[in-house]
């Protein structure tokens, strides 16, 4: 069975950047191998944030939720792909050739929000593959935002979830965000190679904040989720890596 950790996103959800740096050098060394750049750190920061975590040695889920018309996501989802971290390397004279051979891809998956549109998500992953290949990188996977875990659990979100998941799989996309309300729906529907990557997660009995469809890391990994996104449970913890080891025993 594959090690929770391996499934755990932390979100960066931070005031400035030495408190992020902070945060990942100390889970890091707990064994978190991902986290989450979203729109705070990112509009305070930008690519500086994603490069942080990426030469830390960990991998980033940028989620920015790109809506807007197709060519503008497109050339966004490119440039989130040209996010690169540079790392140490025998070197060979060549600039040029050095700088490729050091560069690796800072931006493991990002987000883009289903509303958009079929023409909007199959730009965006065209655009990151067009990037990737001119690069000669791997493209950042591309994940759709379903429903927001804030949003209440009124009317028929379970069916709008579904929809939300089959055009974002029809466009192209490698997967979905979406509560770990929805999970199973998805995952019976889609398959077990399509991702999940589920926020809203919570150690029993916890407050919700303002979330309203919310889980436990148990819960969502039995539901069939690829990824857990976890974020004021341990960054709010008195100790951040007890409260993580905690949420996952």
């Amino acid at each position: 069975m594959q090690d929770i950790k391996e499934k755990i996103i932390v979100a960066l959800d931070v005031d400035t950047l030495k408190e992020a740096e902070r945060f990942v050098d100390l889970l890091i060394s707990a064994g978190i191998k991902y986290f989450k750049v979203g729109s705070q750190l990112f509009t305070a920061y930008g690519p500086d944030a994603v490069r942080m975590v990426s030469k830390a040695g960990a991998k980033v889920f940028l989620d920015l939720k790109f809506h807007d018309i197709p060519n503008t996501v497109a050339l966004a989802s490119g440039s989130t792909a040209s996010i690169l971290s540079v790392t140490p390397s025998a070197e060979t004279g060549n600039i040029a050739q050095d700088i490729r051979n050091l560069a690796i891809p800072a931006v493991f998956m990002m987000t883009v929000h289903i509303k958009g549109g079929r023409k909007m998500l199959e730009a965006a992953v065209k655009g990151a593959e067009d990037k990737a290949r001119e690069l000669k990188i791997k493209r950042p996977l591309v994940v759709g935002v379903t429903r927001l875990t804030s949003d209440e659990d009124k009317g028929n979100i379970q069916h709008e979830v579904t929809e939300a998941a089959r055009l974002a799989k029809s466009s192209g996309l490698d997967g979905v965000v979406c509560s770990a309300h929805e999970v199973s729906m998805v995952r019976n529907e889609f398959g077990q190679e399509f991702i999940i990557v589920v926020p809203g997660i919570r150690p029993k009995g916890a407050q919700a904040d303002d979330q309203s469809r919310v889980a436990t890391a148990r819960e969502a990994i039995d539901a069939g989720a690829s990824y857990l996104v976890i974020g004021r449970p341990i960054l709010k913890a008195p100790d951040p890596i007890k409260a993580f080891k905690e949420l996952i025993s």
